[in-house]
C-alpha cells in the first residue's frame, strides 16, 4: 500500500496564514482594548503613543505568568498585544524550522544544511538582541 506524499508547501503556507491571522486578531483586540479603556491597561493606556511604547515601559522580566493571568482576567490590552507581537515574530521562524523537515523528507542535504544555518542565525540574533 503506497502512502500519499505529504504536501509540505500546503502545510507551510497554512502555518504562515494561521500565524499571521491569529497575530492580527490578538493585536487588533489588544489595541482596541488599550485605546477604548484609558487606564484599563496594566500600566495605563488610552493613547496611540502609549500603545506604541508598551514594550519599552517595563523590563521584560516584568511580564510574568501572574501578570499575564491578572491582565487577562481584567481584559488589559497589552496582555493581547504582547503575545500578538511575539506570534508575529515567531511565525516566519517556525516556517524556517518546518522547512528543515521538508528538505529532510526530500533528502536534500544541501538545503537542510543551509536552512539549519539560517535557523541558527535567527536564534542567535534573538539571543544577542536580548543580551543588548
Amino acid at each position: 500500500m503506497k502512502r500519499e506524499p505529504i504536501d509540505l508547501e500546503k502545510i507551510i503556507s497554512g502555518e504562515l496564514r494561521w500565524g499571521v491571522a491569529l497575530s492580527l486578531i490578538l493585536l487588533g483586540v489588544g489595541s482596541a482594548l488599550f485605546l477604548l479603556h484609558p487606564g484599563g491597561a496594566s500600566r495605563g493606556g488610552g493613547s496611540v503613543c502609549d500603545l506604541s511604547q508598551v514594550l519599552q515601559r517595563c523590563p521584560m522580566d516584568h511580564y510574568t505568568w501572574s501578570w499575564f493571568a491578572n491582565g487577562l482576567a481584567q481584559w488589559h490590552g497589552d496582555v493581547f498585544v504582547i503575545p500578538g507581537l511575539a506570534l508575529l515574530i515567531a511565525t516566519p521562524v517556525l516556517r524556517v524550522a518546518v522547512s528543515i523537515f521538508a528538505f529532510a523528507l526530500e533528502k536534500d542535504r544541501i538545503y537542510v544544511g543551509i536552512t539549519t544555518l539560517v535557523l541558527a542565525l535567527l536564534i542567535l540574533s534573538f539571543l544577542l538582541g536580548k543580551a543588548a
